[in-house]
């Protein structure tokens, strides 16, 4: 029987049965198949902008942080209630993941509309902020004044996607997502130049994308046996906040830093790289934005270990979070490593993609590019280690981990490199930030999987006992 037939019981006992590497293949192919797509529909909206100037292209790449900051916040109600949803499941207590759903759905609601309305009070000044020179500031303004619209449903769609995630159905995930990218990559073209629309036309196409994606994301979660958001199930107390807080701290470190990342580069980049123009903060809008669609492939496979660890987990079977983890790092190593050579011999055409026309922005680019493919492969430990501290519930060690590829490290990097090598620092900034959290993520991740195979060791010795007992 497929998972998207089973009731919420038969799904579980099959989340907590079937071969762990099989399992988090099915959940995998979905998962990836949204996040490549999502990241695609974000490259498409510098693509195409990338038709119109150096200058709107850039101011793509200074919104970017907003929407970053956007989907940290969504991620941190999203997979803070979608862990302990998954927990909760594998433990057979339905009440309470039931409570969890709605009310880390309604806080992201809320949050957006709180978040929007105060950055369309302030856009000017959060524009300039956010790294906009003057002549980047007009698209900016233009093109970040429409996204703010549309935060509210951005964010609670990914707090829907990650809940049903969670509960095993991600290919029901995937259909909101997905269709909403196919729209906004459709639409680009017929906003920005039939409708002669501009980068207003960009943000006017993701922002009706992100409406329709929350629409069918409400519409899925009334099938397969997933939880049903009901209002009268919104329940905002301590606890549950404190669980959210305890599962979605993670993403909001790594989300949320990565905003803050992205502002503190759109600056460098602008200072140390005054000399060139605005070719500098675009050139690293583009590394980012492909650098984003590589990394995403893999944070949708580690996104479809999440719910295996999770249920696992909450069900004791210490011994298949092991095997699934392990699993999930080997072949994300090879992935990232084949995908790291490609993108280190391809560099200057993978740029060329997104503005041809500038040749000091394909220069740049081309070569921050190479740099950080050279470290890129060490993601899979990073990334996979970060999953499965979150989803078991190791706050502190998932969020130091999640905080230090564009926090720790990045943020101190990004002032100190640029400093004694100008551009160059900045543009191998990500590199060394790869490097340096590797070396931080090993520990932390070897520490928790020994605890689990210490567990996992007593829990077998005691159950061969009451074997011979009987």
């Amino acid at each position: 029987m497929k998972v998207s037939r089973m009731n919420q019981q038969e799904k579980i006992e099959y989340m907590l049965n079937e071969p762990a590497t099989r399992l988090v293949c099915q959940m995998a192919v979905p998962t990836i198949i949204s996040m490549l797509v999502s990241s695609f529909y974000n490259m498409a909206d510098t693509f195409f902008v990338g038709r119109i100037s150096t200058q709107a292209t850039a101011a793509v790449g200074v919104v970017f942080s907003v929407m970053a900051f956007i989907q940290a916040c969504g991620f941190f109600f999203g997979h803070g209630s979608g862990n302990y949803i998954s927990r909760k499941l594998g433990a057979g207590e339905f009440e309470d993941a039931n409570k969890m759903a709605a009310t880390g759905f309604v806080s992201a609601f809320l949050t957006g509309i709180f978040a929007g309305v105060l950055g369309l009070i302030f856009l000017e000044p959060l524009s300039m902020a956010l790294g906009s020179t003057p002549t980047i500031l007009p698209y900016t303004k233009e093109y970040l004044g429409i996204i703010l619209l549309g935060t509210p449903f951005m964010m609670s769609s990914l707090v829907l996607n990650n809940q049903l995630r969670f509960q095993g159905s991600a290919s029901y995930a995937m259909v909101g997502i997905v269709t909403g990218a196919v729209l906004n990559i459709g639409l680009d073209p017929l906003f920005i130049f039939v409708f002669d629309m501009g980068v207003a036309g960009a943000a006017l196409a993701t922002t009706i994308s992100q409406i329709v994606s929350f629409v069918l994301l409400v519409l899925m979660t009334r099938k397969g046996g997933n939880i049903r958001i009901h209002l009268r199930d919104f329940s905002p107390s301590w606890y549950y906040f404190k669980e959210i807080i305890r599962g979605g701290l993670p993403s909001l470190c790594r989300q949320g830093l990565g905003s803050v990342a992205q502002i503190c580069m759109n600056w460098a980049a602008g200072f140390y790289g005054a000399e060139f123009g605005d070719a500098a903060i675009a050139a690293m809008s583009i590394v980012n934005r492909v650098t984003t669609f590589a990394n995403s492939a893999l944070i949708g496979f580690g996104q479809g270990f999440q719910p295996v660890c999770g249920m696992n987990y909450g069900a004791g079977k210490y011994h298949r979070v092991r095997e699934a983890f392990f699993f999930c790092v080997k072949y994300a190593f090879v992935f990232l490593l084949v995908l790291s050579a490609v993108g280190f011999i391809f560099a200057r055409p993978l740029v060329m993609l997104f503005r041809r026309e500038d040749a000091e922005v394909i220069r740049i680019g081309a070569l921050a590019l190479r740099l950080q493919c050279l470290a890129f492969p060490l993601n899979a430990w990073i990334v996979m280690s970060n999953m499965m501290l979150q989803s078991i519930g190791k706050a502190v060690r998932a969020s130091i981990v999640a905080a230090a590829r564009q926090g720790l490290f990045f943020l101190p990097f990004i002032w100190i490199l640029p400093k004694f090598f100008g551009l160059l620092g900045v543009q191998m900034c990500q590199t060394w930030s790869d490097v340096c959290s590797f070396l931080i993520a090993v520990p932390l991740g070897i520490s928790v999987l020994r605890e689990m195979a210490a567990a996992g060791g007593v829990e077998a010795k005691a159950a061969g006992t009451q074997a011979q007992d009987m």
